[in-house]
């Protein structure tokens, strides 16, 4: 059987962050995954890709995710709240509405694999508002009933934002190798990333067959590259 029929196919929102250019990026190299991207927008690709992007509004997602025909959802999804001009419910409507309305349009179109991009620290309970809104956006995909679940809890991702990267993320980037040393046991989680770890990480997840909900912080998407080989 050649590599085409091998192939699982990720259906990708959140394609012109960080994490999904990186994630298109370095699946250029990739026979066994293929990526069908979900966005409002052309994206860039680089050269090589072998992927298709599915172009629509928001609101004519679940269309595009179903037609992507994808074995796994890949939300990537994310805000912050500069963009959303310090509004609350601009924030919510990201990422946790148009989160939650593209998991579910990808449970209806039959996808039994989620893999959902969160931040270390996400808890309902908390006192920060965008942890606890991720808390509320984690809760929520729980209830959706997936064959599998996984919740992506980075701490700093380290990677090439360009102009997007704000003063406090720079100044906490050239930190982070110094930082990082000072953060043993239970602070381990917090940990900077790079994304292009975390990449490997989610193609890694996108291949394992466990059921349930399973949660990654720092030292989890490690093993999950481990266990792929990489």
């Amino acid at each position: 059987m050649n590599s085409f029929f091998k192939q699982k196919r990720l259906c990708l929102v959140g394609a012109t962050g960080l994490t999904g250019s990186c994630l298109i990026e370095q699946a250029v190299t990739r026979s066994d995954l293929r990526i069908v991207g979900v966005a409002r927008r052309e994206v860039v690709l680089p050269e090589g890709a072998r992927m298709e992007m599915l172009l629509a509004e928001p609101a004519s997602w679940a269309d595009a995710i179903a037609a992507a025909n994808a074995h796994v959802f890949v939300c990537a999804l994310g805000t912050t709240w500069r963009k959303a001009g310090g509004d609350d419910a601009a924030f919510r409507s990201v990422d946790l509405d148009l989160v939650l309305s593209c998991a579910r349009a990808a449970k209806e179109a039959g996808i039994d694999h989620a893999i959902v991009l969160s931040s270390v620290g996400a808890d309902m309970a908390s006192r920060n508002r965008y942890l606890q809104v991720k808390g509320e956006m984690e809760y929520a995909l729980g209830r959706l009933s997936f064959r599998r679940l996984d919740i992506l809890r980075p701490g700093l991702l380290r990677g090439a934002r360009g102009e997007d990267r704000r003063p406090a993320e720079r100044f906490a980037m050239l930190a982070s190798p110094v930082i990082d040393l000072l953060l043993h046991g239970s602070w381990r989680r917090f940990r900077s990333i790079r994304v292009e770890t975390l990449a490997d990480a989610i193609f890694a997840l996108a291949k394992e067959k466990p059921r349930g909900r399973f949660v990654h912080e720092f030292d989890s998407l490690h093993r999950a590259i481990r266990r792929a080989g990489g």
